[in-house]
């Protein structure tokens, strides 16, 4: 079984839960950037988290799968059709076989996941198949012609349990909050975590799947710390640059770096904020 790719739209690209455990390399875990709506989309074709799926950021994918399949849209809804014909969002429906998926723009939300029974077989970089944008690990951004094997679907056909609506993201309209914890250098920046939360930011157009930058009042640094030895980075880091700006690390974030982390986002928030736009507005809460 195969799917034949079309269209593209910006950038679309395959995706598991990432390469754990390779830090020490400079490898970074990279993996889907929206890790909820991922997981939702292969419960709800029946299979666990270790299959493959495609990242496909602000819709315009256009597949033709060549033989009959299972197939699930989750994250931002695309308003996908069929051969032209409306198709859930959320749910699993059979694809069969010459038909061609389409996605189109999300009204809401950045990147949609389409997962497909039995996974997308790409070749495995360091036990995952996750295309990493910064390293170069992994298949390379989707383009049009490529041919992506599908695996064979193991054991029988069940749908796993959902024990949460398969909604489009995000749920509601106004600011996209996001829950984070106090930093290590968060005493680098006057003000403190209040300075951080009692903003307003906006997500600018120069974000990507390394990072997330926000615009705003321009956090200033604390006189007389000097400069900073890079240290260790993690997933939804919000580290402050000699520009005042914040930056959100996302699944693709290097391992190291040498500005101030004022701040952690939680797992979930982390999920959040791969799914605003440019031009949305994002607010920091603190977490308890």
């Amino acid at each position: 079984m195969t799917f034949r790719v079309l269209a593209t739209g910006p950038l679309a690209v395959v995706c598991d839960l990432g390469r754990p455990g390779f830090a020490a390399l400079g490898v970074s875990r990279s993996g889907a950037a929206d890790r909820s709506a991922y997981r939702l989309g292969q419960r709800l074709i029946g299979q666990n988290d270790r299959a493959a799926a495609l990242e496909v950021t602000f819709g315009g994918l256009v597949v033709r799968c060549e033989a009959p399949a299972w197939v699930a849209l989750t994250g931002a809804d695309a308003q996908a059709t069929l051969d032209g014909r409306a198709v859930g969002h959320g749910a699993a429906f059979p694809v069969l076989a010459g038909q061609e998926l389409t996605l189109g723009l999300p009204a809401r939300g950045l990147r949609t996941y389409v997962s497909v029974r039995g996974g997308f077989d790409t070749p495995a970089t360091l036990r995952s198949r996750s295309t990493d944008v910064l390293s170069g690990l992994g298949p390379a951004p989707l383009v049009v012609g490529d041919v992506l094997p599908v695996g064979a679907a193991g054991g029988d056909w069940a749908y796993a349990p959902v024990d949460f609506a398969p909604t489009a993201w995000p749920a509601g309209p106004g600011a996209i909050e996001l829950s984070v914890t106090p930093g290590p250098r968060l005493d680098w920046i006057v003000g403190g975590l209040a300075a951080l939360v009692g903003a307003s930011w906006v997500v600018s157009a120069e974000s990507n799947r390394v990072g997330v930058r926000l615009t705003g009042p321009a956090l200033s640094r604390r006189e007389g710390l000097g400069e900073l030895v890079s240290e260790p980075m993690v997933r939804g880091s919000v580290q402050i640059p000699p520009n005042g700006q914040p930056v959100v690390f996302g699944p693709d974030h290097p391992v190291t770096g040498g500005y101030p982390v004022v701040g952690v986002l939680t797992p979930e928030a982390s999920d959040r904020i791969a799914q605003a736009r440019p031009g949305d507005e994002v607010r920091f809460i603190n977490h308890r």
